[in-house]
C-alpha cells in the first residue's frame, strides 16, 4: 500500500540531484534547464512548502557535440546517443537509489525525459513502486518504432521492457508493473506507440478525459492506479503537459494542454495522497522560454507536489 501521510506527519527532506542532460532530443538548450529552476527559486519555493532541502548539484555531462549521436547498442536499434544516455541514467540511478536510502525524497531535474529512466530504475531499486505520468506524450515508443530516434520519447516503454527494451539490464525498472503506470493529460501519440499503449496494461488519461470528467476525478483515479499495492510512486512532470501559452520553455509543444490553475490542483492532490517517492521536473528549455517563466512555473508546482498551500 502507498504511505499515505497522516494529519500533523512531518514533510519529507527533499535531495535535488540535476542532470543537465540533452542526449535525449534534437533540440538543445534543456541541458540548462536544472540551472533555471534553481535560479528560478526551488530550495525558496520548497522552503514555503516546509520541505528541508539539500542540493546535490548536477551530474557531470558531457557535451552532445562532443559525442557520436550514431552510437548505437545494436541489439537496441536506432535510438540516439544511447551509450551516452545508459552512462547518464546509470549513474543517476545509483543516485536516486541513495537518496531513497538516506532517507530524502529525491527531486531529480532536467534536461530530456530520457533521465526518467535512471530516476525509475533508481526509485525501484529496493521497493515495488508505481508511476504518474504528467505529460502531453506517450513516451511509449521503442527504437524501432521511434520516428526520431531520440529517447526523450522512449523513457517509460524502456523502464517497463517493451518490445526491444526488454532484457536491457540498465534501462528496466524490475519492480514497476504496467498495472501501476498512468499517463495523464496524454494528447500526442506517434501511430506505432498508440498500437504499444493499446496492448500495454498502463492506464492512459487523454485531454479529451480531463475535458469530460473533469482534472480532480481524472487525478484522483490515476493515483488510485499508481499507488494500488506498491510501496511508493513515483511523478514524472514533463513541462509539456501544460499549455505552451503558459509553459513556452519546452521542446515539444502541444497546444491544448492543462491550465495553470488545474496544474496546480493536479500537484495538490499529489500531495495529499501522500504516496510520492519520487519525482523529476523535465524538458525546461531556458533557449525557447520567456523571461524564465517555464522554469519559474515548474519550482510552483514541486512546491505544490511537496505540500505547499493557500492557507
Amino acid at each position: 500500500m502507498s504511505n499515505t501521510s497522516s494529519q500533523g506527519e512531518s514533510k519529507p527532506s527533499v535531495r535535488i540531484i540535476g542532470v543537465p542532460s540533452d542526449y535525449g532530443q534534437d533540440r538543445r538548450g534543456v541541458d540548462m534547464g536544472p540551472s533555471a529552476i534553481r535560479y528560478g527559486g526551488l530550495s525558496d519555493g520548497l522552503s514555503q512548502a516546509g520541505v528541508a532541502t539539500a542540493d546535490a548539484g548536477d551530474l557531470l555531462v558531457p557535451r552532445a557535440e562532443e559525442r557520436d549521436p550514431e552510437n548505437r547498442t545494436p541489439s537496441v536499434g536506432k535510438a540516439k546517443f544511447l551509450q551516452e544516455t545508459e552512462d547518464v541514467c546509470t549513474r543517476l540511478s545509483e543516485e536516486v537509489r541513495a537518496a531513497l536510502s538516506d532517507g530524502h525524497t529525491p527531486l531529480v531535474l532536467g534536461g530530456d525525459h530520457s533521465v526518467a529512466i535512471g530516476s525509475l530504475v533508481g526509485s525501484a531499486a529496493n521497493a515495488e513502486i508505481g508511476a504518474i505520468w504528467f505529460d502531453a506524450h506517450g513516451d511509449f515508443n521503442t527504437p524501432t518504432t521511434s520516428p526520431s530516434g531520440n529517447v526523450h520519447g522512449m523513457p517509460l516503454a524502456a523502464a517497463l521492457g517493451a518490445k526491444e527494451w526488454d532484457g536491457v539490464g540498465w534501462a528496466n525498472a524490475p519492480t514497476l508493473k504496467e498495472d501501476n503506470v498512468v499517463i495523464v493529460g496524454l494528447r500526442s501519440v506517434d501511430d506505432s506507440e498508440r498500437d504499444l499503449i493499446a496492448e500495454s496494461e498502463i492506464t492512459t488519461y487523454t485531454m479529451s478525459d480531463i475535458d469530460q470528467r473533469g482534472l480532480a476525478e481524472v487525478v484522483e483515479s490515476a493515483l488510485a492506479v499508481a499507488a494500488d499495492g506498491v510501496d511508493g510512486y513515483h511523478v514524472s512532470l514533463d513541462l509539456d503537459w501544460l499549455d505552451p501559452t503558459i509553459a513556452p520553455g519546452v521542446g515539444t509543444p502541444v497546444r491544448g494542454g492543462v491550465t495553470y490553475r488545474e496544474a496546480h490542483h493536479a500537484m495538490e492532490l499529489v500531495a495529499a495522497e501522500g504516496g510520492m517517492r519520487s519525482m523529476e521536473l523535465v524538458e525546461v528549455n531556458p533557449t525557447l522560454d520567456e523571461h524564465n517563466e517555464t522554469a519559474e512555473l515548474a519550482v510552483e508546482l514541486a512546491a505544490s507536489a511537496f505540500g505547499k498551500q493557500i492557507l
